[in-house]
């Protein structure tokens, strides 16, 4: 049996040969990380610690939370960090890290949601039959005592909004409700919640239980299909300026 998750699967239809190198062959990256996924993972961690506290009975300050992302910053920081976008430096991204924190938490105090758990990690069985799991972390995960609804929240820093209709079709928050009707029932209903933080905004979706068997089915055939894929070709993508193997590529390991 072999675990898959969201990104994994991700990895291999943007392209097959980064999927060869990272989960088969398990190279080296050429770089560590770029300083989006860096901002990303610092804002992540002062935002959980934000709920940690919250769910024991403390509301820090907003110059609380704002510190616990500056030590975060500063205590994985790495110069060699890449940095893809013309223009752009080190204090630019750190800069957009605080005005996240201060939108969310101005817009969010004095978080009683009824938040329950952080970075859950759950597992997904696609079929009885099925050799197969899917494995994933909610970055928190609420029950609204006045809907009766389990609400998936996920922070996102990218400057780009997605369109409607690739919100209506996202896997990732999808697959994760799967995981928690099949812990809690499959009658709950679920609230997949996005935080735009660049933008300060939420997006809502729900998907029916019907919807939800059909995609089982598809990232089975998609998994079926990574297990007999015998060649892993190069995919030239705008993504290749982020991908953490671009330099080792052969085909845009050229540019360099």
């Amino acid at each position: 049996m072999a675990l898959y998750s969201h990104s994994k699967l991700s990895t291999f239809e943007q392209c097959k040969l980064k999927y060869q190198m990272k989960y088969i062959k398990k190279l080296k990256p050429d770089f560590d990380k770029t300083i989006e996924a860096h901002l990303g993972t610092c804002v992540h961690d002062a935002l959980e610690w934000l709920y940690s506290e919250v769910l024991r009975g403390r509301v820090p300050s907003l110059d609380q939370v704002i510190i616990k992302y500056q030590e975060t910053w500063g205590e994985t920081y790495n110069e060699d960090f890449s940095i893809a976008k013309p223009g752009m430096k080190e204090e630019n991204y750190f800069e957009k890290g605080i005005k996240f924190i201060v939108d969310y938490y101005l817009k969010h105090q004095p978080f009683n949601d009824g938040t329950i758990a952080l970075e859950k990690q759950i597992y997904i069985e696609l079929h009885p039959e099925f050799p197969h799991r899917i494995t994933g972390f909610i970055d928190r995960l609420v029950y609204n005592k006045e809907t009766g609804e389990y609400e998936i929240h996920d922070y996102k820093t990218a400057s780009t909004i997605p369109d409607k209709d690739k919100i209506e079709t996202d896997r990732q928050l999808a697959l994760y409700s799967i995981a928690i009707k099949q812990n809690y029932g499959t009658d709950k209903p679920i609230l997949l919640t996005w935080h735009y933080l660049n933008h300060n905004i939420q997006i809502f979706s729900r998907r029916t239980n019907e919807q939800l068997e059909e995609l089982k089915i598809e990232i089975m055939e998609l998994i079926k299909k990574i297990e007999s894929t015998k060649e892993f070709e190069a995919n030239v993508s705008k993504l290749c300026e982020w991908c953490e193997y671009n330099r080792s590529c052969p085909v845009f390991g050229k540019k360099y």
